[in-house]
């Protein structure tokens, strides 16, 4: 199935605009799975069989499993995904970026080796950079745009022609990439009011929002600014603060707990 049908459907089924990102951190993970061999598939496995049905997409993140030498654990986690969870899109959050064959085997890693629903790019080297990813119709194209971190602002908001960079960025996507409906663009939750400024320029093209929880993004302004009119259109990341939320034999429990939290609380402002 097409990504943003995928998502769409997980927003209406699920009731659910929260992301839960994937970033597995061994030290953090509680006693009991500590010097498991395979400890890292059986946390993040625990986590989403525990979330599946209040989240909208599961986003994990390629340097957490490969700095740990395992990324046969992140392919094992996705197909799990698919196969026990197959209404869940899976984002490969890698933001890669490269030209010529370099970009079509980064292209093939996310959607043939991990089989990834979507993927997360970086779109300053250009169009011919992303168009490998751009020519998979039924797949999710997520490019940054104007990011959570402080440091994204040194060149995000410099003056490009009267509109800050970003802005260029997200009509350009949204005017010249988008052809066939699959893109997306990632505005950080620490800035609800240029994420406003990125929904009037892009009309209902889903938000990855990173931010919300350990980075301290406010959930009812990112709802304010980002919501379409059809009071969805947003993927809303939380990672640490749903991950670790229990460090003992009935983590995932406290992870179901942290991730329904954050869940009601998004609708009760998408309501108000």
């Amino acid at each position: 199935m097409h990504f943003m049908q995928s998502l769409q459907n997980a927003w209406q089924r699920n009731r659910s605009l929260v992301c839960v990102g994937l970033d597995p951190e061994p030290a953090k993970f509680p006693a009991h799975l500590q010097g498991h061999t395979d400890a890292v598939f059986e946390f993040c496995r625990d986590i989403v069989d525990a979330t599946a049905d209040l989240v909208c997409t599961f986003k994990p993140q390629i340097a957490h499993f490969a700095a740990l030498r395992a990324e046969d654990a992140l392919e094992r986690l996705i197909a799990h995904i698919h196969a026990r969870h197959p209404g869940v899109p899976v984002i490969l959050d890698a933001k890669r970026g490269d030209i010529g064959s370099t970009a079509q085997h980064y292209a093939s890693e996310a959607f043939e080796r991990y089989q990834a629903d979507a993927v997360t790019l970086n779109p300053y080297l250009g169009r011919d950079s992303i168009a490998p990813f751009l020519e998979r119709a039924d797949k999710g194209v997520i490019l940054l745009c104007r990011t959570s971190n402080p440091g994204g602002a040194d060149f995000q908001a410099l003056d490009c022609g009267g509109a800050p960079l970003y802005l260029r960025v997200a009509e350009t996507i949204a005017r010249d990439w988008n052809a066939h409906g699959n893109c997306a663009l990632v505005t950080g939750a620490t800035w609800p009011e240029e994420l406003g400024h990125v929904r009037a320029v892009v009309g209902d093209m889903p938000l990855l929002v990173p931010g919300i929880g350990a980075q301290g993004g406010d959930v009812e302004a990112v709802l304010r600014h980002g919501l379409t009119a059809g009071g969805s259109g947003l993927m809303i990341s939380s990672s640490r603060a749903i991950l670790y939320a229990g460090s003992g034999e009935d983590f995932a429990q406290a992870a179901r707990a942290a991730a329904q939290e954050l869940r009601d609380n998004i609708n009760r402002h998408r309501r108000a």
